[in-house]
């Protein structure tokens, strides 16, 4: 695809500044890119760039002042429109709804003409796929799944029986939906397995990614609801509630009948502590420990969670402990000295 910088800078919404006409062929990073490609700049870090780039243009929020010779659009949020621009410029490839003969699906299962199974797919009895929806190699359906219009499950993706997963859901590679909850009564003594009879529920346009794990409720069931996204390798537990639009970085870990609420922002490696509520729109920092309800609209870090600021303060107090260490030691020592002089004043 070629565009010109006017007809790119119309397509996201922005403001050219410099030649209209330059052909645009392809996108890059701003380090990497080169004649004929535009990049952007959305961190600030990446402004020391912005001279020695040798793309074509560069998308820049308004503060930006243009370089000389340089090539801009100006747009409100420079990462939103490059993530539109990518869409444009790189469309994937629709899948053209087929049902391989080589896949296998239970006679009662209910699969749309209008959808895509790929081969080695097995769909289990009184499953019902909607239109649009694409199974890859591998995937398997249980019985009494529900798969709305439209979602996407790529290869190894399980889900058990009898969960419902949404229209527009993207599932990545290896994950597994509706595994047993972990739930053992006397831990560690007898180890009681106690039955997992709920189920996993997905809502729209969720997207989970690559070797994550949604266990099923004990009973009742476990909810991420419309729009969360979360990352590789996550382990969400049984009875858990995921709010709206909530995103969920690699390596969290999320006890049972834990809930966290609308457009919360968990880092890499947060781990929760079970029957615990995480407010809406709340931020946890990552590799924070949460052992405790965490208000709406805060900000924390640390193990255990602390509020941002009173953890910034504690790590700083860390970074100088060797300091801290040296003048006790010194002061322990002026401190003997005087008591030592004190006493031999005194015989």
């Amino acid at each position: 695809m070629e565009k010109n910088l006017g007809e790119i800078a119309a397509y996201i919404g922005g403001e050219v500044s410099g030649d209209a006409s330059v052909t645009i062929k392809g996108l890059n990073g701003i380090t990497e890119a080169g004649p004929g490609e535009i990049t952007f700049i959305a961190n600030p870090r990446y402004r020391r760039y912005l001279s020695s780039t040798k793309a074509s243009a560069i998308i820049a929020p308004y503060d930006i002042e243009r370089p000389p010779q340089q090539n801009m659009i100006y747009v409100k949020d420079p990462y939103v429109a490059f993530g539109k621009l990518l869409a444009w410029f790189y469309p994937e490839e629709k899948e053209a709804p087929a049902i391989s003969p080589a896949a296998f699906i239970d006679p009662t299962a209910q699969v749309s003409s209008e959808a895509t199974v790929y081969a080695s797919v097995y769909i289990g009895p009184r499953a019902k796929i909607s239109k649009g929806v694409v199974l890859h190699p591998g995937v398997v359906i249980g019985h009494d799944v529900k798969i709305g219009e439209g979602s996407i499950l790529y290869p190894n993706v399980v889900v058990y029986p009898r969960c419902i997963i949404g229209a527009r859901v993207i599932i990545h590679g290896g994950v597994i939906i509706g595994a047993d909850g972990f739930g053992f009564a006397h831990p560690g003594r007898e180890n009681i397995k106690i039955p997992q009879v709920g189920i996993v529920q997905i809502d729209d346009e969720v997207e989970i990614g690559a070797n994550s794990t949604v266990d099923r409720a004990t009973i009742g069931r476990t909810w991420i609801k419309r729009g969360a996204k979360i990352d590789n390798l996550v382990q969400i537990g049984h009875n858990v509630t995921i709010g709206e639009r909530t995103v969920i970085v690699s390596q969290v870990g999320i006890s049972g009948s834990t809930k966290i609420g609308d457009g919360v922002i968990l880092g890499g490696q947060v781990g929760i502590v079970g029957h615990v509520e995480v407010g809406d729109n709340c931020m946890v920092a990552a590799r924070s420990a949460i052992h405790s309800n965490v208000a709406p609209g805060q900000i924390v870090a640390g193990a255990p969670q602390m509020p941002y600021k009173k953890w910034l303060r504690m790590i700083g107090a860390m970074v100088r402990l060797p300091e801290y260490v040296q003048k006790l030691k010194d002061l322990t020592n002026r401190i003997d000295n005087l008591e030592k002089k004190l006493r031999e004043g005194k015989t």
